[in-house]
């Protein structure tokens, strides 16, 4: 595997198989500040779109990757932060579909959908998954801690606005955190507005890998399958991911730092990504623990892997 500058994986994703990630934005660039966030305290909170990395880089990386490899369940706008801030990452969805089958997703937290420049560009993707983790403006600034300028009104309203436009596949996330979110009459809340948005799915994500606050612990998984049914459609628990296509990648010192910048995981995640044993992965692993250049933290009895350089970027 390169170490690309822009591309990363192909990524272990819980919805989309192995994923090959586009990111658009540097660490962690975003609209919003979530408590639950795997990738720490945004470093950066913004509503400014720009060409934050040069869209032609971005480009010949892309094209230089369908050309060698090209091997992935989905090509994925994700990674360092809110992707939609960049101004032009519609032309990299049109690229990807240009020139290759592989669908597209963005993983956006919807934050700019009340923009019809990006809802435009959003349409230009397969799948959209977009977030809804509070129910009025008191819990989206407790929960999702938005940039200056960001209303809640304005989230709900963009998805409200996107939903009929868009002909591709709608996936709805729900972040539960308790204390905050989790309690059955703030969820039927939460609930009621996913109603009206009407999501082709509905996932329910709790904090399984480290997040960016300590108090932001999981919801018990039983807990978790009561609180689905109060989502029509029901909501889904997300899965540990599955792919039809088998790892094949090499493993290098700096692809696997690339991983874990972006997507902290296991031992099993990881040896997924890259097609080999699992304790072939732990060796790996075990040398960067020993030279220091990640940490390993324990989370609900399994054990995740975290790039140190990304936590230096997010606490400078």
């Amino acid at each position: 595997m390169k170490n690309w500058r822009y591309l990363f994986g192909p990524a272990p994703s819980r919805r989309l198989g192995r994923s090959m990630g586009v990111d658009l934005v540097p660490l962690k660039t975003c609209t919003l500040n979530c408590v639950f966030c795997q990738l720490g305290r945004a470093s950066r909170r913004t509503l400014e779109r720009r060409d934050y990395v040069p869209l032609p880089d971005v480009l010949a990386e892309l094209a230089e990757w369908l050309r060698t490899d090209g091997r992935a369940d989905y090509i994925t706008l994700a990674g360092s932060g809110e992707p939609t801030l960049h101004a032009r990452f519609g032309e990299v969805l049109d690229f990807a579909r240009a020139n290759s089958a592989i669908p597209t997703a963005l993983l956006t937290n919807g934050t700019l959908l009340h923009l019809p420049e990006v809802r435009e560009a959003a349409r230009k993707a397969l799948l959209v998954k977009v977030s809804l983790s509070a129910w009025d403006a008191a819990s989206f600034e407790q929960v999702n801690r938005p940039a200056s300028g960001l209303s809640f009104e304005r989230l709900i309203k963009g998805c409200l606005a996107f939903r009929p436009a868009f002909g591709g596949l709608l996936w709805l996330e729900v972040f539960l955190v308790p204390g905050l979110n989790a309690a059955p009459d703030d969820v039927r809340r939460i609930a009621a507005l996913a109603a009206e948005i009407k999501p082709d799915r509905i996932h329910l994500n709790t904090a399984v890998r480290p997040p960016a606050e300590d108090f932001a612990v999981p919801v018990p998984e039983g807990r978790m399958r009561q609180l689905a049914g109060l989502f029509t459609p029901r909501a889904e628990i997300i899965a540990e991911f599955k792919s039809e296509h088998a790892g094949r990648n090499r493993i290098t010192e700096d692809a696997l730092l690339a991983v874990l910048r972006r997507h902290p995981g296991t031992a099993p995640q990881i040896a997924a990504v890259f097609g080999m044993r699992v304790d072939k992965a732990v060796r790996h692993l075990g040398a960067l623990l020993r030279t220091g250049k990640v940490r390993a933290e324990r989370r609900d009895e399994e054990t995740y892997y975290l790039d140190l350089a990304s936590e230096d970027v997010i606490s400078s």
